[in-house]
């Protein structure tokens, strides 16, 4: 696969977003790009944490700093062992939402 940077990262904190991660093979791809063109770091954010067949080894090889992810689908504490996988939690948001719909009041305003 070929993969392009555009837009100058020398010299620059990186930031990937994505809605899920399972292989974690386009995700590190990306990183390596990135870091190949100058960014002095690589943080990925992503909200679903699939993570299956070889991502944690893909990752704990990439050039990411940390992975960010939501508690949006259980996560074995084996995958969390080298520290890069940093997990937050989204259950007040979800209890937020729950109660605003129950309510009928703004879900949207959870989020603006």
């Amino acid at each position: 696969e070929i993969m392009n940077v555009i837009g100058d990262v020398s010299g620059k904190v990186a930031i990937l977003l994505d809605d899920m991660i399972d292989t974690a093979g386009t995700l590190t791809q990306a990183a390596a790009a990135i870091k190949e063109k100058g960014a002095t770091q690589v943080f990925a954010y992503a909200t679903h944490p699939v993570l299956s067949g070889h991502a944690i080894e893909r990752i704990e090889k990439s050039p990411l700093s940390k992975l960010i992810v939501t508690d949006s689908m259980p996560i074995g504490q084996d995958k969390l062992a080298s520290g890069r996988i940093v997990v937050l939690t989204i259950a007040e948001l979800l209890a937020r939402a729950i109660k605003n719909i129950h309510e009928e009041t703004s879900v949207t305003s959870l989020f603006v």
